[in-house]
């Protein structure tokens, strides 16, 4: 029992090796032994450059005037410093997916009103599914990553103008 939980913890290994090195198949022989490992990636799918989903019975203010506008908020008023921004970022290695099935609408686009517990995408590690929530409230000012692309671990996913 012992022998297959180090084989197990190898194979882990081997794949996260895989993973660091962006492998797409490792082959390994000793003796009579075989492993090979082949990595299954998505087919990207077209994600739109700009697409906004309808906000409905929500009021933004708009410039400094206090003007108030239903829809969607004003993308010129969030503003272009970095440093003003907030960023999401992958607490993970895996594959980013915007939205959860093929079929379905992304979680969030630019324009998107979040909050801390908003989930703003999914990404696979492992075959487990892990949903990223915003940890964070404002409107998503930048998507940084595309549906089926590779992210790393402290990779910036969305830019966020604070509220």
């Amino acid at each position: 029992m012992a022998n297959k939980d180090i084989d197990l913890k190898k194979v882990k290994e081997l794949i996260e090796l895989m993973k660091q090195n962006g492998l797409e198949e490792l082959e390994i022989r000793q003796d009579d032994d075989k492993i090979y490992l082949r990595r299954n990636r998505p087919q990207p799918t077209h994600v739109p450059a700009v697409t906004t989903l309808p906000i409905m019975n929500q009021q933004f203010v708009a410039g400094d005037k206090g003007t108030e506008a239903l829809g969607h908020p004003d993308i010129s008023q969030i503003p272009a410093h970095e440093e003003e921004m907030v960023e999401v970022k992958s607490p993970i290695v895996g594959t980013f997916y915007a939205k959860p099935s093929p079929d379905s609408e992304p979680y969030v686009e630019i324009g998107s009103t979040v909050g801390p517990q908003t989930v703003v995408c999914i990404i696979e590690a492992m075959k487990v599914m892990n949903e990223i929530k915003a940890e964070t409230s404002g409107v998503i000012a930048d998507v940084l990553v595309s549906d089926g692309q590779a992210v790393e671990y402290g990779q910036v996913l969305f830019k966020v103008k604070p509220e």
